[in-house]
């Protein structure tokens, strides 16, 4: 029996095919063990910010010594950051023994044994970026049982300028919805609560199909499934978001009133450098479509900052659009260069010290923002999912309201998995703070 072990990275997508990959290999007798007893350390990586790319570098980099010692563990590097840094990874780290590309999960378990066999090195990089080899399997293994994600599209076909994505997980591509639902079905059989679908576009599902099923009627589809009560779903694309997705949202109370709709720069001309393909004023009129049709929703962005060329003015668009849209919480990020992305040769680069003010700028104005909406819900009450222990503090349960919020509230652990009332006692940027009454 072979003992291995997971780090996990990045988005929840990596997540999400992580726990596949651990469920299908402990159904084949692997034993899932701390790092420091593992035969195989999995790496899912992401390459999407430098920053994330680094971190893996700097973990994959620790094995060094007792690779020397003793050649183990081996190690496995998969997901976007394999395909982004391909073969030249077994040159920088002999340690590691497979690379896959996050279309090759299906082959993933089979690879991984022929590693353990003899200590051959694998490779499983996606060479078309059309093909796909699915991974006939479910998240049974999770690190929270009442929370299950599914992923319903690969790859993007919109190559934002900034973006790696197309480069590294391909063609756009949309599940069949009898297999999202099977495996949607599995999960609520398996004790999750709440559903999240996954895609880095999910609206734009079924684009690819011939018969006009879309989003809306899969979102529809996955809320009325038994068993189901919640829903979920990002990440969102300006131009493919509808009214009939908020419809649905409007119609079915299993899905929460929550949106992230990225809207990246609040300059037209930024926009146009990034290859998006909406206006500011033409994504203002999907939050204040989304505002007139949904009840209360938390609506969330991402932002970046520092694009090659980005003048104080195009910044200062981005600050009002902030202040314009009053985002529940943006994921903001200082643009960082992705190797053969067309921004990373564009002109004007700004100083790394020019986007690390921005930044800090930028995120001054959204706490404010975002402590704002918090502090107007001190004393509202929400039926909250527990999800399990907070991260820091003992005694603390942590779990989010429909509207995606965080809260942190004391309660026995015991109480994990079930939905309770909370009345929302403090509130601060991160987070809510607040008391079960019922």
């Amino acid at each position: 029996m072979y003992r291995f072990h997971m780090k996990i990275y990045g988005c929840q997508m990596n997540v999400c095919d992580s726990d596949r990959v651990r469920t299908a290999l402990g159904r084949r007798g692997w034993i899932e063990v701390p790092e420091d007893e593992a035969d195989m350390v999995v790496f899912t990586g992401c390459s999407v910010r430098g920053r994330a790319e680094q971190k893996v570098w700097s973990e994959l980099g620790r094995y060094a010594p007792l690779w020397k010692k003793n050649r183990r563990p081996y190690v496995a590097l998969t997901g976007c950051i394999a395909q982004s840094l391909g073969d030249r990874a077994f040159t920088r780290y002999p340690w590691i023994r497979l690379l896959s590309g996050p279309r090759h999960i299906g082959l993933l378990p089979d690879g991984l044994e022929r590693v353990m066999e003899d200590g051959r090195r694998v490779t499983l990089l996606d060479e078309n970026p059309r093909d796909f080899y699915d991974l006939d399997e479910f998240s049974g293994v999770r690190d929270n049982k009442y929370r299950g994600y599914v992923t319903i599209a690969h790859g993007c076909d919109n190559f934002c300028t900034y973006c790696i994505v197309p480069h590294v997980r391909g063609r756009f591509l949309s599940r069949p919805p009898v297999d999202v639902l099977q495996e949607v079905r599995r999960l609520i059989e398996s004790g999750a609560k709440e559903i999240s679908l996954l895609g880095q576009n999910v609206n734009s599902y079924g684009n690819d199909f011939k018969n006009g099923y879309g989003f809306a009627q899969l979102l529809r589809e996955v809320a009325r499934t038994e068993g189901v009560e919640r829903v979920r779903f990002v990440t969102s694309l300006p131009q493919d978001f509808t009214e009939e997705i908020v419809e649905v949202m409007v119609g079915e109370p299993t899905v929460c009133p929550s949106v992230n709709l990225p809207i990246q720069a609040g300059s037209d001309r930024i926009l146009r450098l990034m290859n998006r393909k909406y206006t500011r004023a033409g994504y203002m009129e999907k939050v204040r479509m989304i505002r007139a049709l949904l009840p209360e929703p938390g609506l969330t962005s991402d932002l970046i900052v520092g694009f090659p060329g980005e003048t104080e003015e195009d910044f200062e668009e981005s600050m009002s659009a902030l202040t314009e849209a009053r985002f529940d919480l943006v994921h903001t990020a200082a643009y960082s260069e992705r190797a053969g992305t067309p921004a990373a040769t564009m002109p004007g680069a700004l100083p790394r010290e020019v986007r690390m003010d921005r930044l800090a700028r930028v995120n001054r104005l959204q706490d404010e923002i975002t402590l704002s909406i918090n502090r107007a819900l001190v004393g509202r009450r929400f039926r909250v999912l527990a999800e399990g222990p907070a991260p820091k503090g003992d005694g603390l349960l942590q779990g989010r309201t429909p509207s995606d919020k965080v809260v942190v509230l004391p309660g026995d652990e015991g109480l994990s998995g079930s939905f309770v009332t909370v009345e929302i006692t403090e509130a601060e940027s991160w987070c809510l703070r607040g008391k079960i009454v019922d």
